[in-house]
């Protein structure tokens, strides 16, 4: 078991209802409260971590600097969190400063490819 998979005791009021359907639920399946707490949990996470508001929203965070990055890897995964770490220094990088051409019409006509080659050059 590694470290992060060590158990950590967390305290927290709910409604009693609830508690006793868990219990409920617990005895009917043979288990533990804790476990089906846990069971829960994961499960919660991971469908969350799925959605893809919750994607959007971490990206959104993470590009406006509300997030760290190891916070991001822990939201949405080491892969998803690379991507967006490249995204978001694309996103840094200055853009290029380039003129638009005033002599050819990129949009609308056709290409023209110029041989700009002198005879030395070959």
């Amino acid at each position: 078991m590694s470290a992060s998979d060590d158990p950590r005791r967390v305290h927290f009021q709910s409604p009693e209802y609830l508690v006793d359907r868990l219990d409920a639920i617990a005895d009917l399946f043979d288990k533990d409260r804790t476990d089906l707490l846990v069971e829960a949990i994961r499960e919660y996470i991971e469908e969350t971590a799925d959605s893809e508001t919750f994607q959007e929203l971490v990206a959104t965070k993470y590009y406006d600097d509300q997030l760290e990055f190891e916070t991001v890897k822990q939201l949405v995964g080491a892969e998803t969190a690379q991507r967006l770490r490249l995204l978001k220094a694309d996103l840094e990088d200055e853009p290029l400063d380039l003129a638009t051409p005033d002599d050819v019409d990129v949009y609308d006509g056709d290409a023209t490819t110029v041989d700009t080659a002198t005879d030395d050059d070959r």
